[in-house]
């Protein structure tokens, strides 16, 4: 008794009703989830380095100043390109960058 009388509770203090959910037939929120998919817009991005230029300096201070990495760790990745520099950003964090490592001579893709 006490368990139905704390979702009767909640009904009435939240004007919600327990029978909502149960009542959706399943095929109905499969398709309803399969539209919502196609229709969901990329929201990560990875910031790929394709090519460090001819001013591999400048181009590993500016993977430094993107990625907190160390010294060594910027430089394997300039050198060891085409690699990531940053996995799962948002596009505007992935366009910041890309402009960062273009400005200092590198080229870069957003995927």
């Amino acid at each position: 008794m006490e368990a139905s009388q704390l979702v009767k509770a909640f009904e009435q203090k939240f004007g919600v009703s327990a029978a909502a959910v149960a009542a959706m037939p399943a095929g109905v929120a499969v398709a309803a989830e399969g539209k919502a998919a196609v229709a969901e817009e990329k929201t990560s991005f990875d910031v790929v380095l394709k090519d460090g230029g001819a001013n591999k300096i400048q181009v590993i201070k500016a993977v430094r100043a993107e990625t907190n990495l160390g010294l060594k760790e910027a430089k394997d990745l300039v050198e060891g390109a085409p690699k990531t520099v940053k996995e799962g950003v948002t596009k505007d964090e992935a366009e910041k960058i890309r402009k960062s490592l273009e400005a200092a001579g590198a080229k870069v893709e957003i995927k």
